[in-house]
């Protein structure tokens, strides 16, 4: 599993004119799925994300939580995370995972992390969005499990 985080002062997703998720202060969460990911990668991650110290405090270090902040999370699912690159202009996608297990685990994701106290909203899996997102410092993230 991988994930690009990026910590923003706002994030939205829009499907087909449509908003879908919409939060201030928080995280965009750009997420893939591995074909060997399950349930305990996505708590695991999850859990590192909801953690994760990168939001200022009085003294302008990153030291609090988005949990700490009180903010929000929007989970967009990504295959593109994993291209292969290696050979070609053309990226090769065959390390991301099939839809059938991406699907229910960007959606368990998204569950636990609701679960670990972060109210979070998603995009729409296989669906073409537009993601807005007003990144704050900048400060961008890239985790794997």
């Amino acid at each position: 599993m991988r994930a690009v985080i990026q910590r923003v002062r706002s994030g939205s997703v829009v499907v087909e004119g449509r908003v879908v998720a919409e939060i201030g202060v928080g995280l965009v969460i750009l997420l893939g799925i591995g074909p060997d990911d399950n349930r305990e990668t996505a708590e695991a991650m999850a859990r590192k994300i909801s953690l994760l110290r990168i939001f200022a405090d009085d003294q302008e270090k990153m030291n609090l939580s988005i949990k700490d902040v009180g903010g929000s999370a929007i989970v967009v699912s990504q295959f593109t995370l994993y291209a292969d690159t290696r050979k070609g202009n053309r990226p090769s996608f065959t390390f991301a995972a099939a839809p059938e297990l991406a699907s229910p685990l960007v959606d368990y994701f998204v569950e636990v992390m609701k679960m670990n106290g972060v109210p979070t909203q998603s995009g729409e899996f296989g669906a073409h969005m537009l993601v807005k997102i007003e990144n704050d410092g900048p400060v961008t993230i890239w985790l794997e499990m």
